[in-house]
This record gives C-alpha cells, structure tokens and sequence, in this order.
C-alpha cells in the first residue's frame, strides 16, 4: 500500500475555541487516535491534499515533531460552503492488528454481456475491507468477463486472500445492465 509523509505540530489545547486559533493560522487541527490515547496535533492543509483529493488510499506517516507514526484516515470535515477542510480524524496503526480501510475498485476484463450491447455499471468505488497493513492492496481487482446481460457481482462473490471484507455482502460492485441494444440482439438470436 503507498505511503504519504505529513509533517504534524502537536497542540496542548483542544476544542473548538483551540481549533478555530488553529484554522486562524492556515493550519487544519487533527486528532490521531489509537492505542488507548488520543494526541490533538495540527497540519498544513498543503500537505493533506494530496491524501483526500484523489480515489487511491494511503497509509500516512506523520512526523510529529521527530516522533514517528503510522496512521490511517478515518474521517474528513469540510466547510459546507467554501469546500475548505475543517477537520482530520486519523486512526493510528498498532502492531500486529488489522486495520480498516476503504479500497478503490478496478474491472479489469471485457464482459460478455457488454459484446452483445449491455451496459457495464461500477456501483462500488472503494471498499471497506480488515487487514495487516503489510498484506493490503493498492487497489481491488475484480475481472468481469465472464458477466452476462442482466448479472451483478456481490461483495460476497469476491475471494481474496488475507483481506476481510467490513462492506456488507449484499452490496452490489458491478453489474451489466440491459439496454435496447441488447434486447434487440437477443432478439435478432431467437
């Protein structure tokens, strides 16, 4: 899984009164958690673009002030009007223990029912899924070239090794919907 480094100041005070004196110096206020503590720091919105505003996922490494720390995103506030980030929710990464992170999806293949004019449709960008951070991908490759007209592939259909799936089974990730141009060549068959 790729790696970003954020450099991270460590704040004494917390709440909102502290996190509005922080978003008044051009920084946005964090909270790493984890590990049975909580620890309030500050990053340079410049430095977190690139982890938000892109589909892949990262494992991030901050440096706090010259100790080291793995963590993965958890959550994102935003302004509801200026589209600038108000708030970063990290969850640190501990030994030994898997982590949940949601995963990009990538079709790889050309399905069947996609020759005789359906209409291949991603319903699932990423995924949730539980893993060590040493077993887990950069993406999730799901092959659709055995798919037919009118056929989905579930969660519950994919099999990976050493990957659990948090994202519920039933969830559908791709299907290839009928069109009139597949209505008329199933027709035109019979």
């Amino acid at each position: 899984m790729k790696t970003i480094s954020i450099q991270a100041v460590k704040r004494n005070d917390y709440g909102k009164k502290a996190a509005k004196a922080v978003r008044r110096e051009g920084m946005v206020p964090c909270v790493l958690c984890g590990g049975g503590e909580s620890v309030t720091l500050s990053v340079d919105p410049k430095a977190v673009k690139p982890l938000i505003y892109t589909p892949s996922s990262y494992i991030v490494e901050f440096d706090i002030e010259g100790e080291k720390a793995l963590a993965v995103l958890r959550e994102v506030q935003f302004h509801p009007v200026r589209e600038e980030i108000l708030h970063l929710d990290f969850y640190r990464i501990q030994e030994g223990k898997a982590v949940s992170i949601a995963i990009p999806v990538r079709l790889t293949g050309n399905a069947e029912g996609v020759k005789v004019g359906g209409k291949l449709v991603l319903s699932a960008r990423k995924l949730v899924v539980s893993a060590p951070v040493d077993k887990l991908p950069d993406e999730i490759v799901v092959d659709v070239t055995s798919l037919g007209v009118g056929k989905t592939i579930f969660v519950g259909d994919l099999k990976f090794d050493d990957l659990k799936f948090v994202t519920p089974a039933t969830t559908a990730v791709c299907a290839v919907r009928v069109t009139r141009a597949s209505r008329g060549a199933e027709a035109a068959g019979k």
